[in-house]
């Protein structure tokens, strides 16, 4: 990307982290973007769209001196993310930072290109594909953040549905992708221990987004302009989000769940290994990709 070349000061580059938000262009991405930028990294913001990217990037640098850049991909789409963690590697020789916070959400049942329930497909299916093929430039220290919600309490994986081709409904969908971020985060931290990268989710609290907007017809505005005085700020949102990225208190730390940059329980389904194993195998096979086949020997 024509974004993605242009550099700062060499010797600067050199000493910079390097982070990529997924989601960047609004919301709770933004405000981590624009957090992790002002505490010294060098961050990729990934969008979906050019122009909310754009529009999103120049607001941001025109606030203050960030070092930013803008790449563009579609996590509904596995050849998408596919060429778009090869062209990361082309400009980037490690990645210390990754938060996994873009999310759909969805009243109609849609599917990705790849023929997966949005929700599914792009909440935890298109950032588990992303992470994977990432974690080769991913060092001893590195972290991964994944944002996941309180929702996941009332979720269930429907392991021979998870389609949801018969049953759908937006609450059975978004708590479902919700669950499987957790259980994947604490799956692959499992499976990264002794690398030295550490894998945490968290609950970033009731926050005003645009995300359950239709861009297209507008529906969603008018409830979340309502209820906006009752929720938390972006900025508020994400402050777990840049502690679990950036805290000493947590270098450490692997495979916990955060509520208020605190551990906090999750449900009961969501502390089950024997899920966690079976969804991660499940998605090795709706991928097509192994982690042991992606880590660097």
């Amino acid at each position: 990307m024509e974004e993605a070349t242009k550099k700062s000061n060499p010797d600067q580059e050199v000493k910079k982290k390097i982070a990529l938000v997924t989601g960047a262009n609004s919301g709770m991405g933004k405000a981590t973007a624009a957090a992790l930028a002002d505490q010294g990294f060098q961050v990729v913001m990934l969008c979906r769209s050019r122009e909310r990217g754009e529009t999103a990037l120049s607001e941001l640098q025109s606030e203050k001196d960030r070092d930013l850049k803008l790449m563009l991909c579609n996590l509904g789409s596995m050849q998408d993310i596919r060429r778009f963690t090869e062209e990361f590697k082309v400009y980037y020789d490690r990645l210390d930072v990754l938060v996994n916070n873009a999310g759909v959400i969805s009243l109609e049942r849609r599917e990705t290109e790849d023929g997966l329930e949005e929700q599914f497909g792009v909440n935890h299916i298109g950032h588990f594909l992303l992470t994977l093929r990432l974690l080769d430039k991913m060092k001893p220290g590195s972290r991964i953040v994944v944002v996941s919600s309180g929702a996941h309490k009332i979720g269930k994986i429907h392991f021979n549905n998870y389609n949801l081709k018969h049953g759908f409904n937006v609450i059975t969908a978004y708590s479902q992708s919700k669950l499987a971020n957790i259980l994947f985060a604490r799956e692959l931290a499992e499976r990264l221990r002794g690398r030295g990268i550490t894998v945490n989710c968290c609950h970033p609290g009731a926050v005003a987004t645009s995300m359950g907007i239709n861009r297209d017809t507008g529906f969603g505005k008018t409830i979340v302009k309502l209820l906006k005085p009752y929720f938390l700020t972006p900025e508020m949102g994400a402050s777990t989000a840049v502690y679990l990225a950036t805290s000493p208190d947590v270098e450490h730390a692997t495979g916990k769940y955060f509520y208020r940059c605190w551990m906090t329980n999750t449900s009961k389904a969501a502390k089950s290994k024997k899920a966690a194993r079976k969804l991660f195998i499940l998605s090795e096979k709706i991928t097509g990709e192994k982690l042991q086949n992606l880590l660097p020997r």
